[in-house]
């Protein structure tokens, strides 16, 4: 029970991130930001806020095993691989960042999909994830709900935008999908390769490394690409104004924070798959929430999507669930068969007594 609530708090952590995340970085976009690097790396440079349940965590152990309570969890071995994997996090921060600069709505919700069928194929090939056909019909399910959405897009390009532009943005998102979907298995085989019991708090610091890395990152393409002094002039023509400009900035940075807290906690409950069933579960919410935030048109496909993900969705817990009546049965059955073979033992000692 105790595993289910957190799985669910990650979750919902997961959900507002995932959702909230793009459509705060559109909102950047929309209204005049331009650059590529600051919408990436306002993804992980929250990560500072993960110090507030560290201390907590460890002022706690400190009551009960005083000065000798452990202060850091993560070895050398999962720093180096979690300070690896934050690289791919920032790369694929700023990949994904093309989708809302550079195209429709539509085609990059599209394109963002994909990601789900890369999630399973790298967690079949790294993690030996085992995919049964509730899961498979999800991953199918989902992919083509999010497909729906771009009938209407029809490859069209967005008001002034080049040609050369719009396939860039195309060729990046996609990218920025592959290297999401091994992204995920990545992190939860950090988790199975740890030599220690990895708790909670191990993955905190997990996080911890892959935000700090993959912010130094998306920090050195800022200074190549000069942002840092372009803020103040982008603040100072942002149509909504300057005050607001940085206040989309911050939340940004806040709300993206919740996506990756969520995401690693999710994959420390379940498993990679079950974080990248529900990206894709939310890609058709998150449009949805753009019809009503950003007065966009509710077409058709858009509730077809809403439904092939809500049956995807089902579909996957159905299939966990019937997993897990399964599993138990066959203990079950275990348990029984070593109980009648230490009967049939006890019976045949005594017999050799008489």
């Amino acid at each position: 029970m105790k595993k289910l609530i957190f799985l669910i708090f990650n979750i919902i952590m997961l959900s507002i991130g995932n959702c909230g995340g793009p459509l705060i970085s559109r909102l950047y976009f929309i209204h005049g930001g331009q650059r590529i690097w600051i919408p990436s790396v306002l993804q992980t440079v929250g990560c500072p806020i993960i110090l507030i349940p560290l201390a907590i965590a460890y002022f706690q152990r400190r009551k009960i095993q005083g000065p000798e309570a452990k202060i850091v969890f993560i070895t050398r071995q999962e720093f180096i691989a979690s300070a690896g994997v934050g690289i791919i996090v920032g790369l694929d921060g700023y990949l994904n960042s093309w989708g809302p600069a550079k195209l429709p709505v539509s085609t990059s919700t599209l394109i963002n999909a994909t990601q789900l069928a890369f999630t399973a194929l790298f967690a079949v090939l790294i993690v030996k994830q085992k995919l049964t056909a509730y899961s498979t019909n999800s991953v199918v399910l989902l992919i083509a709900g999010a497909a729906t959405l771009a009938l209407r897009a029809n490859g069209d390009r967005p008001a002034g935008e080049s040609a050369k532009d719009y396939m860039l943005g195309f060729v990046m998102t996609f990218i920025g999908a592959v290297l999401y979907g091994l992204m995920l298995p990545l992190i939860e085989l950090i988790y199975m390769k740890a030599k220690q019991t990895v708790t909670y708090t191990t993955v905190l610091e997990i996080q911890m490394v892959l935000g700090i890395s993959a912010t130094v990152f998306c920090t050195i393409g800022m200074i190549i690409n000069k942002d840092f002094q372009a803020i103040p002039r982008e603040a100072s023509q942002y149509a909504i104004g300057e005050s607001k400009y940085y206040m989309v900035l911050v939340w940004c940075a806040i709300i993206w924070q919740f996506a990756l807290l969520g995401l690693v906690g999710v994959i420390f409950y379940s498993s990679s798959l079950l974080s990248g069933i529900i990206g894709a579960f939310l890609l058709p919410v998150t449009e949805v929430l753009a019809v009503i935030l950003f007065h966009e048109k509710f077409q058709a496909e858009k509730g077809v999507a809403i439904f092939l993900a809500l049956w995807g969705f089902v579909s996957y817990f159905y299939g966990e669930y019937e997993q897990g009546k399964k599993e138990k049965k066959m203990k079950l059955k275990k348990k029984e068969s070593q109980i009648s073979q230490q009967l049939d033992m006890g019976q045949t000692g005594a017999g050799h007594v008489v």
